[in-house]
């Protein structure tokens, strides 16, 4: 087990007792201060770790099973919540505001969004990608103009 460490100005380093819902020897969760939906949920590790991917295997599954039990807590909470989004955000590039790793626990209702379709595929607007099931019952790819979109006349490499 890693001592443990805070990050001097960190916000989750110096996250008031009162705010924690829940805890295991490794991680904690809060209710995000900044919410998507109602009861989004908050799981981070007590020591000060950037990101996901530094984390040691014991974390790892401490966050797992906070998870877990969180969205059990969440589901006892609200009969209305039909599902969960669970997200990580690694780097900046990604849309990571608060470098002491966080995962993201958000709670979906029916109707919270005009249409859930692709769930986090959806992060970056307008390049979510057709679904294989799309491609194959949908015909040919098409062009901007609707029309159908002639495969490549590259020669197949041979083996």
């Amino acid at each position: 087990m890693r001592p443990r460490s805070h990050q001097p100005g960190c916000v989750f380093c110096t996250m008031a007792e009162g705010h924690v819902t829940e805890e295991n020897p490794f991680v904690y969760s809060v209710r995000d201060t900044s919410p998507v939906t109602p009861l989004h949920t908050l799981i981070l590790p007590k020591c000060h770790v950037a990101s996901y991917f530094d984390l040691e295997a014991k974390e790892k599954g401490a966050i797992d099973g906070l998870l877990e039990h969180s969205r059990r807590g969440i589901l006892a909470l609200d009969p209305s919540v039909k599902g969960f989004n669970i997200g990580i955000n690694v780097g900046e590039v990604a849309g990571q505001t608060i470098f002491h790793c966080h995962v993201h626990l958000i709670p979906r209702r029916l109707g919270d969004v005009a249409n859930p379709r692709g769930g986090v595929r959806a992060v970056i607007p307008g390049l979510v990608l057709r679904s294989h099931w799309d491609r194959i019952t949908s015909g040919p790819p098409r062009d901007a103009a609707g029309r159908p979109r002639r495969k490549s006349a590259r020669p197949r490499a041979r083996r």
